[in-house]
């Protein structure tokens, strides 16, 4: 596995900034170093509009005292014990918190798995600038395309290094390559615009460049001249690229700091069935190449996979320490990590395939909708309430029929879990994957 740049070094970094803070008298501390670099290129009608390069370092301090704790941070390596004793005057006065502290000791990762989540090979400037021009040729060649909304390459590596006091040190890194493409059909007010886009660790797995252009411009001339539609209750189709926010919703309400605040509509759900007997959704942090996936989580704690759906019934919650510990339970290893406290996070999560075919849901869903936009935020995390305006086509005779716009879907999330069906047509495109999905009866709407 490539090493972090200057892994050794930050290793060391975070390993003063623990002693520190137990000389500065903390009862506990851990200690994380980000590193980060990037670089990224945009490209408009041919031409190169902008190039960006990155690098960031960013060290934290977490320390517990008596009951307390605080947090700082620095994008300066030196004087760890001037932050030190920072951190620790800082949580002397700050209020107490029974749940906060480090993870459980035997929960620590011994051994870190090889992920493959580390591509070799850095693309040059003008390596990302091809193939966020190959995009956008081949979105501009399908006939109905008007313009470029704007094409984009990128490549990111970066990681965290992590030091506790208790014993655990360690690091992992990650590369990402991303190509992305808007398109824009029609003229005037009748401009439709629509997108494709594409992330994996390694190079060698990302589409051709082209087809993500081709499928953007396709999408947008498909939009051309949308109807509107009468409001009434619908079958509604999610395409998969939008059936992962319904995924995303319910990862939300499985988060165990808002089942713990009492701010989740599933708080009382652990251990029932949410979803059809059909339902499975996993979460992996261990997949090969996978954009989220970590041999450990953001308190060292060794990464396993679980379901957090299985039979459709809710198996669990995404649990960090401090939120485990207040709901009387054990930490399952989804403590995110971006500065000085964790918050519990999916890693790799999927809705799994389902029973029916493709063309089987379509049928199903007789005069639906099938929805491949989805526009606000209208959902309601303690309630569950659902509204959100969307965009997509009729559904007739099991086929795809005319454009639809301005509408809005709405509905309650239990409601829409409890009627889901699932296709077979799941693909492995992003952190959060989801195939074709449908939930009958739900209030669309329109004119």
């Amino acid at each position: 596995m490539t090493a972090m740049p200057d892994e050794s070094r930050l290793l060391d970094r975070a390993a003063a900034l623990v002693e520190a803070a137990k000389r500065a008298g903390a009862d506990a501390a851990d200690a994380i170093a980000v590193r980060g670099t990037s670089l990224s290129v945009e490209v408009r009608d041919g031409a190169v509009t902008e190039t960006e390069r990155s690098e960031s370092d960013r060290l934290s301090l977490r320390v517990f005292a008596g009951g307390r704790n605080a947090s700082v941070g620095s994008n300066a390596l030196d004087e760890p014990q001037v932050l030190a004793e920072r951190a620790v005057a800082m949580a002397r006065v700050a209020p107490e918190d029974r749940y906060a502290g480090l993870a459980d000791p035997a929960r620590l990762a011994r051994t870190l798995p090889a992920l493959d989540v580390v591509d070799p090979d850095m693309p040059s400037s003008e390596t990302l600038v091809e193939r966020a021009q190959r995009a956008e040729a081949a979105a501009r060649a399908v006939p109905g395309v008007v313009r470029s909304g704007g094409a984009s390459a990128s490549w990111s590596l970066g990681g965290m290094v992590l030091v506790t006091s208790h014993g655990f040190s360690g690091s992992h890194l990650r590369s990402t390559h991303a190509v992305s493409l808007s398109a824009i059909a029609g003229e005037g007010t009748g401009m439709q615009r629509d997108y494709d886009s594409a992330a994996k660790t390694h190079a060698v797995d990302l589409p051709d460049p082209a087809e993500i252009g081709r499928r953007a411009g396709e999408r947008a001339v498909a939009r051309l001249s949308p109807a509107r539609l009468a409001t009434g209750r619908y079958t509604v189709v999610f395409d998969p690229r939008v059936a992962t926010s319904l995924v995303g919703h319910l990862a939300g309400a499985a988060n165990g700091a808002a089942v713990a605040r009492k701010t989740s509509f599933l708080k009382d759900a652990l251990g029932t069935r949410i979803l059809p007997e059909h339902v499975r959704i996993s979460d992996d942090p261990l997949r090969p190449r996978g954009l989220g996936s970590r041999p450990f989580d953001g308190e060292g704690v060794a990464a396993e996979a679980f379901d957090l759906i299985s039979g459709g019934v809710l198996t669990t919650w995404f649990l960090d320490s401090a939120a485990a510990r207040e709901l009387g339970l054990q930490t399952n290893g989804r403590a995110s990590r971006g500065g000085g406290g964790t918050s519990p996070s999916s890693t790799n999560l999927t809705l799994l395939a389902g029973p029916l075919g493709r063309a089987e849901l379509l049928s199903g869903a007789e005069d639906g909708i099938y929805v491949t936009e989805l526009i606000g935020h209208g959902v309601n995390g303690v309630t569950g309430d659902y509204s959100r305006g969307a965009a997509g086509f009729r559904i007739r005779g099991g086929a795809l029929a005319e454009p639809v716009a301005e509408i809005t879907i709405a509905g309650n999330l239990k409601d829409m879990y409890a009627r889901l069906l699932v296709a077979d047509d799941l693909e492995y495109r992003y952190a959060v994957n989801a195939p074709t999905v449908a939930v009958e009866a739900m209030t669309v709407a329109g004119r």
